[in-house]
């Protein structure tokens, strides 16, 4: 008769080795999973269309040290969506070395967007564009440059009856000289 106990000792050990294996494997396969998950999301936020649309631009292009100038703001609502004027709709600009403003973050009282009001409820109305004024620093570094900024607001839908808090950005890109 033949000993296979030294086989089956040898079988064990490979199968136990094998479900090591395994468990990485698992591991690993799980942490892409997430990932993928992850990414997959952050192309589904990334792909939600902004309730504004920002036109932004720096006037004049081409800037000196030591000249004034002023950021354009066009402002396009999504069709049924109101914007409320309360709780406060704010632009905030980034901090720029080459530019100065006065200060960094402004509301619709600071450039007297009209306010409309239908059934008892308030919006803004975008007719105008929103100019923010600002001088170049004597100290700019020469060359192109971009200015980002936030727009924070509450947008509402009457036909769908929502409200959200929520936020676009917007770039504009300048040369200084």
């Amino acid at each position: 008769m033949v000993d296979l106990s030294y086989f089956c000792e040898i079988h064990e050990n490979v199968c136990a080795v094998s479900i090591m294996g395994c468990e990485d494997d698992l591991r690993k396969l799980a942490v892409v999973a997430v990932l993928f998950v992850f990414m997959i999301c952050s192309y589904l936020w990334s792909q939600e269309e902004d309730l504004i649309k920002i036109d932004a631009t720096i006037s004049p292009r081409r800037l000196s040290k030591g000249n004034e100038g002023k950021v354009v703001l066009k402002f396009r609502v999504k069709e049924g969506i109101t914007i409320n004027p309360q709780p406060s709709f704010t632009i905030e600009l980034s901090s720029s070395e080459e530019l100065v403003f006065s200060k960094n973050f402004f509301t619709a009282s600071d450039f007297e967007i009209e306010i409309l009001e239908e059934e008892g409820k308030e919006y803004l109305v975008f007719t105008n564009q929103i100019e923010i004024p600002f001088s170049v620093s004597d100290e700019a570094v020469k060359g192109m440059h971009a200015l980002e900024g936030t727009v924070k607001y509450f947008a509402f839908s009457k036909a769908e009856n929502w409200c959200l808090k929520t936020t676009s950005l917007f770039t504009a890109s300048f040369y200084t000289r």
